[in-house]
């Protein structure tokens, strides 16, 4: 008899049945599709051999790793371990892993990167907006002349006749995506300047007064955006390997 995959009041389970819970559970098919991306991933490591890390790093990382978590004390450190079922060696080859996937990741994702930038960069350039947001066409007709006027502030106006949740914030609704604007304000903000109000314009049933603070353009140079893109590049190398990979599942008492 195979031994048992776990031990429950005594009572064996294998693993063909517990594949078989997770399965009746709707379970089975993401955890069969972390292992594989775990395996194509090893997989790739073991055959390249410009992956190796410099112990250095490595050490100056496990360094870093147990200052940022108050683990200097050796006890304290030896404790953690014990606590997440860890030896040092273990520890160790983690740090060493995650460098080498991160080698991995660039290797395969810079060749690609400036390109695919360009292809996504509609989609991530953004603007700051200011809105008031009203029911009442007329009224917003009427706030509209008097931004236009210069009789009153907009902060102002938001804050006392804006029904949205940025009346709270003097009607600064901070950073959107220009890709998620409904595409007539999508195409009226595009041509108007920082600072310039437009309106009203009819959204979601509502009728809104905006003001462009700013266009905030996407740049590789954006640390954020550009991590981004590399793991969404990864994302699709990886899923590519797993499509083009022949599988077999086999569930057996």
């Amino acid at each position: 008899m195979a031994n048992p995959f776990l031990t429950v009041n005594d009572e064996p389970i294998l693993l063909g049945q517990a594949l078989k819970y997770l399965q009746a559970a709707g379970k089975l098919q993401p955890m069969i599709t972390d292992i594989l991306r775990e395996y194509i991933l090893d997989r790739e490591l073991q055959s390249r051999s410009d992956l190796d890390v410099p112990a250095a790093s490595i050490e100056q990382a496990v360094v870093n790793f147990r200052l940022e978590r108050n683990l200097s004390d050796p006890q304290a450190f030896q404790q953690w371990l014990e606590n997440n079922r860890m030896s040092y060696e273990g520890f160790h080859q983690q740090i060493m892993l995650g460098f080498k996937r991160e080698k991995l990741k660039l290797s395969v994702v810079e060749p690609e990167l400036e390109n695919y930038f360009i292809q996504r960069k509609p989609a991530l350039d953004a603007i700051v907006l200011s809105r008031i947001s009203l029911n009442d066409y007329e009224l917003a007709e009427t706030l509209f002349n008097r931004l236009k006027e210069h009789e009153t502030r907009f902060e102002e106006l938001a804050k006392e006749y804006s029904i949205t949740n940025e009346s709270s914030f003097n009607g600064m609704m901070g950073a959107v995506a220009l890709s998620t604007l409904p595409d007539a304000l999508k195409v009226v903000v595009q041509q108007t300047l920082p600072g310039q109000i437009i309106g009203p314009l009819e959204v979601e049933g509502g009728w809104c007064i905006f003001r462009v603070e700013q266009f905030l353009e996407a740049s590789l140079e954006n640390p954020q955006i550009k991590q981004r893109l590399q793991n969404e590049l990864f994302e699709r190398w990886l899923n590519q390997q797993l499509q083009s990979a022949k599988i077999t599942l086999n569930i057996q008492d």
